[in-house]
């Protein structure tokens, strides 16, 4: 089994990211059961504005959408910034917006079939804002999201250190990571024993 994970930093490589720190313990966890884990860190990349496939020479985006449909685990790590998903993250979402009307050989949505995650870090306040944005992008694309598949580290409201500068947290922040590698381990699992039909017309 394969999970993608995609880093929605603001920080360009090789710049340490606080949410790439935290995301490495999902797949550390996710390694447990066996997953092949693969990391994209989207600021690097040229992605286009727009919410096609392919926006034309130079898009970075065809790329990256072929390791999103290469893998049954999706997980978008962002940071809260003004208590929102990254810039970066809305980028990417956007540019998932596409596969809402693409379909497998089965006339699937291409989504189907694939489950998602969200990992948030932050010194503000905001982790389940940007967990609900995300997530509910993801279900309309078409991704199963199971129950408590995320995690977050922040200390509350107004500014403060870094995950990286600081230990507090650290310890719940892992835990709900080893139990969101799990539920989305699992849930894939079943949907690949038990697939999702394809729609009613």
């Amino acid at each position: 089994m394969r999970a993608l994970v995609i880093n929605c930093t603001l920080k360009s490589s090789p710049q340490p990211s606080n949410t790439e720190a935290l995301a490495d313990v999902v797949v550390k966890a996710l390694d447990t059961h066996g997953v092949t884990s693969q990391l994209v860190r989207a600021v690097d990349l040229d992605l286009r504005p727009g919410v096609e496939s392919d926006m034309g020479e130079g898009d970075d985006w065809p790329s990256v959408r072929a390791k999103v449909l290469d893998a049954e685990i999706l997980i978008i790590a962002s940071p809260t910034w003004l208590g929102r998903p990254s810039s970066v993250a809305q980028r990417v979402l956007e540019r998932m917006d596409a596969m809402m009307s693409e379909t497998d050989d089965q006339d699937r949505p291409v989504a189907f079939n694939r489950v998602a995650g969200v990992v948030v870090t932050g010194n503000e306040d905001g982790a389940h804002h940007v967990i609900s944005e995300i997530n509910g992008a993801l279900v309309d694309i078409g991704y199963t999201i199971p129950g408590q598949s995320w995690t977050y580290w922040h200390l509350g409201p107004g500014p403060g250190p870094d995950y990286l500068d600081e230990a507090r947290g650290h310890d719940w922040s892992a835990s709900t990571a080893r139990a969101m590698a799990s539920n989305l381990f699992h849930t894939a699992r079943a949907l690949a024993a038990h697939p999702l039909p394809a729609p009613p017309s």
